[in-house]
Parts: C-alpha cells; structure tokens; sequence
C-alpha cells in the first residue's frame, strides 16, 4: 500500500526525474544505515547510470530545496525533517504484514487470561521488539454507565459524592459543601443527577446537564443546581485517568554511534518523562483515520532530540477511539515496516480490548 499526496500542491511537483530519483535514493539508504550519504556512495550503488558529478550537483539543489542537509563532521548528506516528511507523503511504498506476521501479533498480544494493563504492556513491548525503538500505549479512559449518585454530609465544610456504576463498582469523591447548604439540596441534587445519568457515563451527559442548567430549563432550586454544577467540574477527568506505558527503551540506545547521537538520545529521554505532553501529543491520532506520523520537530515536545513518533488510534466496536498506541524512535526508523506493523497492532487491541475475534 502506498502513501501519497496531491502532487500539485507537493514540493515533489518542482522536483525533476533525475531529483526524485536521488532524493529517494539518499533517504532509503539513510534509513538503512543511519549514515549520511556522499556522491561516490550512491554512484557505486549501481542503481544510479549517473557521474559522481551529476549526482552531486543534484544534492546540492535538493540541498537548496531544503530536503536535505550536510552534517558538519561529515561530507554525505542527509535528509531533513522537511525532506524525510516529503519522502514519507509522496514516495515511501508502505509493505503489508505478512500472514505469519499477522499471526505472531495475534498470538503474542491476545495471549489469554491478562488485565487490560498487561495486555497493553505486552503490546508496547511488542512494539518495540519488531519496530527497534520504544514501544508507547496509551491506555484507555476507563468509564462505565451510571446507575444511582447521592451526596452524603460529612462535616459542616466537606461531603462525599458517592457514585455507584452499572458494573457493581461504587466510587467516592470528596467535595467542598457550598457554604449554607440547606440538607434538602443534597437530596434534591442526587436524585437530578441520578435521573439524568442512569445508564450513561459522565462524558456522555456531562454537557446536556450543563447546558440544561445554564438555561435554567430544571426545576432545581439555586442551591442544588450549584451543587451539581460543582460536582460535574469537580469530576472531569477524574473518571478513568490514563496512563503511558512505555517499554524498550533500551532499544533506543542500540542506535548510538556518535557522541552527538548520545546527546540526541538523552534528550529523548527527557522528553519521554514528560508524559501527560506525549499522552496529548498521541491523543492527536484521534483526528486521523490511520497511523499518523510526527517527524522531528514537526512537534514541539521533539524539536530538541529530533525524534520520530508513529501512532495510530485503537477503536472499539463501535468505531469509538478508546485509546492510542505507537513508537518513539531517531528519524531514521524503518517507516515502510513501522507504518503497517503500529496500524495492525491497534486494530488487533482493539478487537481483543473489545471481545472481538481478530
């Protein structure tokens, strides 16, 4: 499956034949070996029927199209974060799983009798065993339907808002009474929210309610309605916090050849232990159908390490987006291989996570 843009509106529409060809050509052996590439490099590869003098003319209006880049310690060339995207969109030929690939994610992810948790672990470090960076899983925002809320006084400045789910489980949320609270409130407030929530979640009527009681369209008093009001503020995102796991990252280390590499790695260390800004930058799949790719500094969080993140959403059966999954690697991961592998990963955790068969 390949991978491509509208040409017209693409940088590779001001590229000629002969660009093209050694454009693609620097960047799949970059990929390879993770080393800039020199005009003698590619004019003994054999592919290319063109002098040294030809091609490195050519590297250098790429170079001027700002695709690609000559590392001070080194006289190759390699392609830049703006060059490494153009390849991706218009040129790189996505592969497809094989069928005993397939089958080895299958087997390894559905493997019976785990938590949720276990199973998204062994789906991040399944990852990055195949994709050679780090495996990352986003896991999902946990929330069941609702079946009674009730507000209960525990002193004159505190209460608990007792929340009791379809699925059995009963929570308990510490709240701040609203001074001078009159305990008919209370009451009149559990059995509003109990009405309006049974059989939903939170997130679901969460906006209904509100907009319901700005309205002024309840018969609630003043009291009550503030105490809902507060409730739904007090509880947003307290239902269900995700977490990141992250696995083999180790394997990141593997990469190193160079002190500056060294650095580059360290620094993508520390942008990992910012997890709640790549949980945000992963929850961005949710505006993609597929697999989306942030190359480099593309993403804020990265333009340090220069970094490459692919992820790709995981759905239910419904089609509803319950979480996200990827890798984190250098630029140079192997993207033809990578692409399908996160894109086949996500669908099999979502069936599973779902009670799917894949």
């Amino acid at each position: 499956m390949g991978m491509s843009v509208n040409e017209t509106q693409s940088p590779l529409a001001h590229l000629d034949e002969r660009m093209r060809l050694i454009f693609r050509e620097i960047v799949e052996t970059y990929l390879t070996t993770g080393e800039p590439v020199g005009s003698r490099t590619l004019s003994q590869s054999g592919r290319l029927t063109l002098s040294p003098a030809s091609i490195r003319n050519t590297m250098s209006d790429l170079a001027q199209l700002g695709l690609l880049t000559a590392p001070h310690s080194s006289a190759g060339r390699m392609p830049t974060h703006t060059g490494l995207r153009l390849f991706v969109d218009g040129l790189l030929q996505v592969g497809e799983l094989s069928t005993d690939e397939r089958r080895s994610i299958e087997g390894q992810v559905g493997a019976s009798g785990r938590g949720v948790n276990e199973l998204l672990g062994e789906a991040s470090a399944l990852l990055s065993g195949l994709a050679g960076g780090a495996g990352l899983v986003v896991t999902p925002k946990q929330e069941a339907p609702l079946r009674h809320i009730e507000f209960v006084s525990i002193s004159p400045v505190e209460m608990l808002a007792v929340l009791v789910f379809a699925d059995g489980h009963v929570e308990n949320r510490l709240m701040r009474t609203p001074e001078g609270l009159p305990p008919a409130a209370l009451i009149e407030a559990g059995n509003y929210l109990s009405n309006r929530l049974r059989g939903r979640t939170l997130s679901e009527a969460r906006d209904g309610i509100s907009d319901e009681i700005s309205a002024h369209q309840t018969q609630l008093d003043e009291a009550a309605a503030s105490l809902v009001t507060q409730g739904l503020a007090d509880w947003t995102g307290a239902d269900g916090e995700r977490a990141l796991i992250i696995r083999g990252q180790a394997k990141l280390l593997e990469s190193v050849s160079a002190v500056e590499d060294l650095e580059r790695i360290r620094l993508l260390f520390e942008d990992i232990e910012r997890k709640q800004e790549l949980i945000a930058l992963m929850d961005k799949a949710r505006d993609a159908e597929g697999v989306r790719l942030f190359i480099g500094a593309e993403n804020p969080l990265f333009s340090l390490s220069g970094s490459s993140v692919i992820v790709a959403p995981y759905m239910n059966s419904e089609q509803q987006i319950i979480g996200a999954l990827g890798v984190i690697g250098p630029t140079r991961l192997n993207y033809a291989r990578v692409i399908p592998l996160v894109d086949y990963t996500a669908r099999v955790v979502g069936q599973i996570l779902d009670g799917g068969r894949t």
